[in-house]
């Protein structure tokens, strides 16, 4: 399997406690979080990195080189911040497979990454998005689906009691993303401009139950120094 990491963001809203590195690089028990996520995904049968990359990129690629851990890696560079259907188009140039681990950078998800590619090569999906079910929230938009796991709506955040969220990890098809967006501009969304065009494409979720953080914000970030190396030593027994 391969994997496109989307790690060129600005990080803005967690400048207020990481503002001298990329936020993939923000430290969790003396480990940048981007490590983690290498590791998962190693361990998940990822044969193939595509590290996206754009805002403190030279940092990223001078940690990557430091490295003691045997992956092949490539990179895809952003001049100019091209959102996250922008990167994504940019960084599919890198990829050989027929479908790809589009991967949010600052998301950990432990999901079953081969059982979700089988379940979307067997649905014939155009797009599988790992769905993470959880309750009292407000900083998610969330996901329906109907019986067969097709995603029938996606609705903006707001304060919800439960509902399904995209966790931050989606498989693309290669050809049908390409063919799709091939009129676009340099600069578009992927969620906008691509997911939420679910009439004309055959798009499905993969719920886990998985644990499941984003370090997006700085109280999430907050926990994640505090907690993720014991939960993640935890859940791996």
């Amino acid at each position: 399997m391969e994997a496109i990491i989307l790690a060129g963001g600005l990080g803005t809203r967690l400048k207020s406690v990481v503002n001298d590195r990329p936020k993939v690089l923000a430290l969790i028990s003396d480990q940048p979080f981007l490590m983690y996520i290498i590791e998962f995904l190693k361990k998940n049968g990822v044969k193939k990195f595509i590290f996206s990359l754009g805002y403190l990129s030279n940092q990223i690629t001078e940690y990557i080189s430091q490295l003691d851990i045997d992956i092949y890696y490539e990179y895809s560079f952003e001049t100019i911040q091209l959102g996250t259907g922008g990167a994504i188009k940019k960084a599919m140039n890198l990829v050989n497979n027929d479908n790809v681990i589009v991967v949010n950078a600052d998301t950990y998800f432990n999901v079953d990454l081969k059982k979700m590619m089988q379940h979307h090569v067997h649905l014939n999906s155009d797009c599988t998005i790992a769905l993470k079910a959880l309750k009292n929230f407000n900083r998610y938009g969330t996901v329906e689906l109907n019986n067969d796991s097709r995603v029938i709506s996606f609705i903006e955040k707001k304060e919800t009691t439960e509902g399904l969220i995209s966790a931050g990890y989606t498989i693309f098809n290669k050809k049908k993303f390409l063919d799709y967006t091939i009129e676009y501009p340099q600069v578009f969304s992927v969620e906008t401009d691509f997911l939420q065009k679910i009439k004309t494409l055959n798009i499905y979720g993969f719920l886990s139950e998985g644990f499941f953080i984003d370090i997006g914000i700085p109280d999430d970030y907050k926990f994640a120094q505090l907690n993720l190396k014991n939960i993640l030593q935890q859940t791996s027994k």
